[in-house]
């Protein structure tokens, strides 16, 4: 089992040169754009004095899902934020389960993490500021005494280093144990085939159960801190 880094897309005398992962994830968001779209036209025909199925209640009970990820943090604001929160969490499900069919998981790569950990980070800080103001942020930072305040900072840039380090550290830690493990069998083949009755275990709990507990570590994290800024419950 290899992976290749790159995907190379040649249009006539250009050539781009994308990182797999990367491309993994566009193409997800495609697919997941014609999604979002069909089964909203599906929810809108939708009896709702009947009983869903099909589509529809695929669709209700990933939202439900949802809500047990980000309800609890967000409370009252959960409307607010669903949207975002709920797109995130079922794109990267699956992100996560493209190991399955033997591609680079979007959250192997660093970048991609960092990116959508900062702007977490971004989005707590910015509701922060707009709750009580950039004087009263500030004046955050300085308590409960202003000799704190260097590690008072050094709490609040540790939150994005965390939610990337510890979500990239798990899923490439997956998809390298993984390729080792196909790596060995092919070189001690024939006999090494008996091992593939091992792999699907492997894939159980790298790609799937990793997978899926990592996404709810990372948004339920994310969910908390931002439900710290916006929740009126916390006044």
């Amino acid at each position: 089992m290899s992976q290749v880094s790159e995907v190379v897309i040649r249009i006539g005398g250009f050539k781009i040169e994308i990182q797999q992962s990367i491309f993994v994830w566009l193409c997800i968001c495609v697919v997941a754009m014609f999604f979002f779209y069909f089964a909203g036209k599906k929810i809108e025909k939708t009896d709702p004095s009947k009983a869903p199925k099909g589509l529809v209640y695929v669709c209700e009970e990933l939202y439900n899902l949802i809500l047990y990820v980000v309800q609890g943090n967000l409370k009252e604001t959960t409307t607010r934020y669903i949207p975002m929160f709920g797109t995130l969490i079922l794109l990267m499900v699956v992100a996560n389960l493209t190991g399955l069919i033997g591609l680079q998981n979007p959250t192997s790569n660093v970048s991609f993490n960092a990116t959508l950990a900062l702007t977490l980070w971004l989005m707590i800080q910015g509701n922060a500021i707009k709750k009580n103001g950039l004087k009263a942020r500030l004046k955050e930072l300085t308590e409960p005494m202003w000799l704190l305040t260097p590690l008072n900072i050094i709490g609040e840039l540790a939150l994005p280093i965390s939610l990337t380090m510890r979500l990239f550290g798990n899923i490439l830690a997956g998809s390298i144990i993984t390729l080792l493990v196909y790596t060995l069998i092919k070189n001690l083949a024939p006999w090494g085939y008996f091992g593939l009755t091992l792999t699907p275990f492997l894939h159980m709990y790298f790609d799937i159960f990793s997978g899926v507990i990592q996404t709810y570590i990372f948004f339920t994290l994310g969910s908390f801190f931002l439900g710290q800024q916006v929740s009126k419950e916390e006044d």
